[in-house]
């Protein structure tokens, strides 16, 4: 995060320090002291002070908090795509999280959430104001999760990602190369943002805050242009060599067909680094074809 003139330094804990989680955590430190929590503390990259603790555990983790805490961003990963595993992860965890801090002086807790609870097949546009009645129990439990934060009497602000993907997650671009996907045409509609962008929202977000500046209690953090998953295909196919598609290559999409509105994101003044699925994975691309798949 970059210092602004007269910013002050916040104690910021990032509770679940994973692939996103651990990014978001880096770019807070030089300006914050930051702390990340997850169970394996070891994996907490410097400088960010690690924080043992099992979200699970209600009384190791009262005891592992640190106080006079100004924000949390909350970051977790289910440890299995369960409906169990999603309750845990976005809810459980969640309120054990709200009941460790209770009473610190927190300003803002963001809870890093998806565009999974929108269960739009229509191609229709979705934005934070959309009905979210999700069918699959990971995306009803990620709702439960926003609704906790969101009545628990905090400050919180909710970020529904879209499909997040970047030079740590090249699956899309394998699974093309390896002739895996093949879909119908029209396919349906799919969203995504760049790792890089999704730290930076965050980022951006609580620099608001700390800035003394208003934020909404949601926001929807997608690139500037949805695009048909046959398209994404093809345009990836004319950039690396592809084995043909496999018989048993799937040939549809997993997150119904919608499009997701970032513009509520974009009126707090962001600007993304790769407003679109081209920019973003012709980057990756260029790296694949230097280095090789993999």
């Amino acid at each position: 995060m970059a210092t602004t003139p007269g910013q002050v330094s916040k104690r910021v804990l990032v509770a679940g320090c994973g692939a996103l989680g651990a990014k978001i955590a880096l770019g807070l430190t030089g300006t914050h002291e930051v702390f990340g929590l997850r169970r394996t503390p070891s994996r907490i990259p410097a400088p960010v002070i690690p924080i043992g603790a099992d979200l699970m555990d209600k009384h190791a983790l009262a005891a592992a908090v640190p106080d006079n805490l100004n924000a949390v961003v909350y970051c977790l990963t289910p440890d299995n795509y369960s409906e169990e595993g999603y309750r845990k992860a976005y809810v459980e965890g969640l309120n054990n999280l709200l009941e460790a801090v209770a009473g610190q002086p927190i300003e803002r807790i963001i809870f890093i959430s998806s565009t999974s609870v929108y269960d739009q097949d229509d191609d229709s546009w979705v934005d934070e104001t959309s009905v979210t009645n999700p069918a699959k129990a990971s995306g009803q439990q990620i709702l439960l999760g926003e609704s906790s934060l969101l009545d628990s009497g905090f400050d919180g602000t909710v970020v529904r990602f879209s499909g997040i993907y970047g030079r740590s997650r090249p699956r899309f671009l394998e699974s093309i190369s390896e002739g895996e996907l093949n879909p119908e045409s029209p396919g349906p509609y799919s969203n995504r943002i760049h790792e890089e962008d999704a730290v930076a929202v965050v980022l951006h977000l609580l620099e608001r805050q700390f800035a003394g500046l208003s934020l909404d209690d949601c926001y929807v953090a997608s690139d500037c242009d949805p695009i048909r998953l046959d398209e994404a295909v093809a345009w990836v196919r004319e950039q690396i060599p592809c084995k043909p598609p496999q018989a048993d290559a799937r040939t549809g999409g997993r997150a119904g067909s919608k499009r997701c509105r970032n513009d509520r994101l974009l009126a707090t003044g962001f600007q993304f680094r790769y407003p679109d699925f081209r920019s973003g994975y012709r980057e990756m691309i260029n790296d694949w074809k230097q280095q090789g798949p993999g």
